[in-house]
């Protein structure tokens, strides 16, 4: 079936439906109409560019057209929204990628684990598929992608991250005045927008995370968006990642879409039940008196979009978008460290990131085991032995080809040039007077050697700081060790105040955290069952510095803590305020914190209540006393 939706003239952008199921695929006699494959769309524009939205099962078929079409064109870009089963399945059947002359991009969310190119992959590993990922012959370049905007060809490309259960990218592509929004795989943040309310009803009380995607929506010519379930069928599956129809429904007619797909189909929706929801759909426009186009994705169909007349719509920002190259295998890195302890954890964080490493004891050692043309990053402890580590660096970057040589030095606070305040909050920025790139603590987590070790080969920026230490550390530990505290029992005390906490400020997480030598701990952790977390990984870590509060508007948005696995995955924060709270002599030994799944403001009422409530944590543990 071709369906063609065409709009005022002017420049064109085409768009097809290869895939529009979700969850697995459904190919059927009951699926016939709408079509049975997972989430694939393609999308070329007026000069020839080619997108593919998302490599479902339906990406096979694409495949299949491309390969017969008589084009001369061999580039295409694959933007994949986040890499569950149904959205990559389709990956290894896609027969341009075993092409010699064909160049692909492929793209999707960066998460803190494997690469894009290692997730991939693993449904080709020889216990699941017969061909390896290395057999194909195409030129294929994986890219890991984080909240921002860049330009393909003659496409302005902004991601944004949706409410999913995995970290999950909508793509909105602009182009020839024409603007098309991806959000498959999207939640909305407040159970009400779900439920089929009025549109007036639910724009009183928008939740400020719905009011964030109504804006990555706002004035798009079509948006092909989740619409997996209805209204009725949403109580049962709150959590679940995917969105309502009258959800999507309601944030496009608000922004003033121009056509909407309903798109992501419930796998046990056959093509009747889904003519019944294109029909209730279209009633309630009509009843709001909208100007909104709403039709269901159809396998195979086609939607011709020109640039409307008039002013164009503002594409929503976002920043620079970070595009990496993830695959790191043709690198090497080169471990210099006398401790076999610790040169077996560093070179078991390069492995993890793909990255082949070799090890030396000595200078000479060294030399000898690198390879010029490969190394891509110099790993060395400050005390090599008898050798200097410093040295050593100097002697690498003096080779051919390697005067910007990235170099970590691991060393303990007192091995460094500054002092050990300095050097902890130096970070990402190389030390004055020194030829090095990061300065690392040998008592690092594996995750935070593996974030450090990738940024500095990729030569970008880890958006993840474990915190400095306190001048004071020494007194500050023995002051919490003096409460006899830590690892005891949760106590009524101290949940009471982290119930009133998660109340008064309509969070799901709130926590009484102590700071020890190599962690944090929660003494009362409500919404949140994990009883301690690495001190690498601490917000509270970075909120003890300093005796007011530390406010993170937005995590994703810092560059302290945006790579950090605490907002990469579980417990996904996004927000965090943390009051610092004193030991009876005055040691600043942990937080009260409140801590939300989405960007909030906070301030300066919210901040003296918090601290008011810290105030009542500082009470209780002068009483443990």
């Amino acid at each position: 079936m071709q369906f063609v939706f065409k709009q005022r003239e002017g420049q064109m952008m085409r768009v097809q439906f290869w895939g529009t199921r979700g969850s697995i695929a459904t190919p059927g006699p009951s699926t016939v109409r709408y079509g049975g494959n997972t989430s694939c769309v393609s999308v070329n524009t007026r000069s020839g560019s080619l997108l593919v939205l998302d490599a479902g099962t339906g990406l096979r078929g694409l495949g299949l057209a491309l390969m017969e079409s008589d084009s001369k064109v061999r580039r295409g870009h694959l933007l994949i929204g986040h890499t569950h089963w149904d959205h990559i399945q389709g990956f290894p059947f896609f027969a341009p990628f075993f092409e010699p002359d064909w160049q692909w991009d492929v793209y999707a969310p960066r998460g803190f684990g494997a690469s894009l190119r290692e997730t991939l992959a693993g449904q080709m590993q020889y216990e699941y598929f017969p061909v390896n990922i290395d057999d194909m012959g195409a030129t294929i370049r994986y890219h890991d992608l984080v909240e921002g905007s860049f330009m393909v060809d003659d496409v302005r490309v902004t991601a944004r991250y949706l409410n999913h259960t995995a970290l999950t990218l909508g793509y909105r592509l602009d182009a020839d005045g024409i603007g098309l929004v991806y959000a498959s795989d999207h939640e909305c943040h407040a159970q009400s927008a779900a439920l089929g309310a009025p549109l007036g009803q639910v724009l009183r009380a928008l939740h400020p995370g719905d009011a964030r995607h109504r804006d990555f929506l706002a004035g798009a010519d079509l948006v092909i968006h989740d619409t997996q379930y209805t209204a009725a069928e949403y109580l049962q599956r709150v959590g679940w990642g995917h969105s309502t129809w009258e959800y999507a429904l309601n944030l496009a007619m608000s922004a003033g879409v121009r056509s909407l797909a309903l798109f992501h189909h419930d796998p046990g929706r056959d093509d009747d039940a889904l003519d019944r929801v294109v029909a209730d759909a279209r009633a309630r426009v009509d009843a709001a008196d909208a100007a909104l186009e709403v039709f269901a994705a159809a396998e195979g169909s086609v939607v011709e979009l020109n640039a409307p007349a008039g002013p164009t719509v503002a594409v929503p920002g976002g920043g620079v978008l970070a595009v990496e190259t993830a695959d790191l295998s043709d690198k090497q890195v080169l471990v210099a460290c006398s401790d076999a302890a610790l040169t077996e954890r560093l070179r078991a964080a390069a492995k993890a990131e793909g990255i082949p490493a070799v090890s030396a004891t000595c200078r000479q050692q060294a030399t000898a085991a690198s390879d010029p043309q490969r190394l891509a990053l110099a790993v060395v402890a400050r005390r090599l032995g008898n050798d200097d580590g410093l040295a050593l660096v100097e002697t690498l970057r003096a080779g051919a080809g390697l005067a910007n040589l990235p170099a970590i030095m691991v060393a303990a606070a007192s091995d460094c040039p500054n002092s050990s305040a300095d050097y902890a909050a130096q970070g990402d920025t190389p030390m004055a007077g020194t030829p090095i790139t990061e300065w690392l603590d040998p008592a690092s987590t594996p995750a935070y050697l593996r974030s450090k070790l990738r940024a500095a080969i990729l030569g970008t920026r880890a958006r993840w700081l474990a915190a400095a230490q306190r001048q004071d550390e020494a007194g500050r530990l023995a002051a919490l060790r003096q409460l006899a505290i830590l690892d005891t029992e949760p106590e009524e005390r101290f949940d009471r105040i982290t119930r009133l906490a998660a109340q008064m400020f309509k969070v799901p997480i709130a926590l009484v955290s102590l700071v020890d030598e190599n962690r944090q701990w929660f003494k009362s952790h409500t919404g949140l069952s994990a009883k301690q977390t690495s001190r690498d990984e601490s917000f509270c870590a970075h909120a003890i510095l300093h005796t007011q509060a530390l406010v993170v508007p937005d995590a994703l948005c810092d560059d302290r803590f945006a790579d950090n696995p605490l907002v990469k995955s579980n417990p996904n924060v996004r927000f965090y305020a943390g009051q610092p709270i004193a030991a009876p002599d005055g040691s600043l030994i942990g937080t009260l914190c409140v801590i939300d799944h989405m960007p909030r403001k906070f301030g300066d009422e919210d901040i003296k209540a918090l601290g008011d409530l810290a105030a009542m944590v500082e009470r209780e543990l002068d009483a443990q006393r």
